[in-house]
């Protein structure tokens, strides 16, 4: 244990987090920590830093939520001479200053990433919508179905991805886990026919489906955008669509398809109709009509990271989870004390 000036602070790892909470108690987490940014809390977008050689990125982005008492956010590594990602999720107390959790934040990603797109969808899609077109078959898509099937009755899911092999076995694995029926269709254009909801889960830097197919009412939910130069919707989604991200500042540094849309003049800086979190504290207004195309824009916030992550984190301390190690505080450590 430390000593007045020093932290103990909890290290959590990743198996340890990851039967500590269902989606929807994900979602629900998300949801709150969305409402504080509505009514306040100060959140900032992503700084990306790139790597030519060998190719890579670190990132990292921070939030705080006063009234869940947490601080944090994400940092992570991507590529270099590893070829894959390692995150570190700092949780600090927010009115102490003080450390309190380290976590080894992978495993929890999908379900936090899955949260804000389900919190997206119960903020702006219709309250009858059941049908699904899910553009992606990895562990964000994965992330995505699970906690969107907790917001929305859920009575078919179509789901599209380029590997055949994937989009049928994504599609059996879920079918037997969900009620609804999940099947694999053979192209984008037929995954959006007909659906209340579309979510793009993808790596992909061009557009993965045409937005003049998108019928009235439809919500979209895009994941996959958080950098300038990549999109997974056209400008043609972006205009029609009351447009909402997760933080207006991303429209700025890494909202691709918002930033593209714009160089292209299909619409203006102004056409971003609220923030998520706006929308869910009822700052905003949301969806204002049935025939309304409503678009959230989910590039990934400390907001949803924080939020999930306080409560792991006390669901582990419950549990009797993780190690302590201690944290020296700058006073002791910077004099030597």
């Amino acid at each position: 244990m430390g000593d007045d000036a020093s932290a103990d602070v909890l290290f959590l790892q990743s198996d340890e987090l990851a039967d500590l909470a269902t989606p929807g108690e994900f979602v629900d987490a998300v949801r709150d920590g969305y409402r504080e940014r509505g009514e306040g809390a100060p959140a900032e977008p992503r700084t990306k830093l790139l790597n030519a050689d060998p190719p890579g990125f670190f990132t990292s982005y921070v939030a705080i939520l006063p009234e869940r008492g947490y601080m944090g956010g994400y940092m992570y590594g991507a590529g270099f001479g590893a070829q894959d990602a390692y995150f570190h999720l700092p949780l600090y107390d927010s009115e102490s200053g003080r450390p309190v959790a380290l976590l080894d934040g992978a495993s929890m990603n999908p379900f936090k990433t899955g949260a804000a797109g389900a919190v997206g969808v119960d903020a702006l899609a219709r309250d009858d919508a059941n049908t699904l077109a899910l553009i992606g078959s990895g562990a964000q898509a994965r992330g995505q179905l699970r906690a969107t099937a907790t917001v929305r009755d859920l009575d078919r899911v179509d789901v599209f991805s380029p590997t055949k092999e994937s989009r049928n076995a994504f599609a059996g694995e879920m079918n037997e886990e969900l009620d609804a029926t999940v099947g694999a269709v053979a192209s984008s254009a037929a995954a959006i026919e007909g659906a209340d909801v579309v979510i793009t889960a993808t790596n992909a830097t061009e557009p993965v489906f045409d937005g003049d197919l998108l019928e009235d009412g439809t919500h979209v939910t895009a994941m996959g955008q958080y950098d300038r130069d990549k999109r997974e919707v056209d400008a043609e989604t972006v205009s029609k669509a009351k447009y909402v991200p997760d933080l207006r500042g991303r429209t700025e540094t890494d909202a691709g398809a918002f930033i593209q849309a714009r160089e292209e003049g299909a619409i203006g800086a102004d056409h971003v109709h609220a923030e998520l979190g706006e929308v869910v504290a009822g700052v905003e207004s949301g969806r204002e009509s049935p025939d309304d195309i409503t678009l959230f824009d989910s590039g990934g916030t400390a907001i949803e990271t924080v939020a999930a992550a306080a409560m792991l984190y006390e669901r582990a301390k419950e549990q009797g989870l993780g190690e302590e190690i201690d944290f020296a505080a700058a006073s002791q450590a910077l004099t030597g004390r």
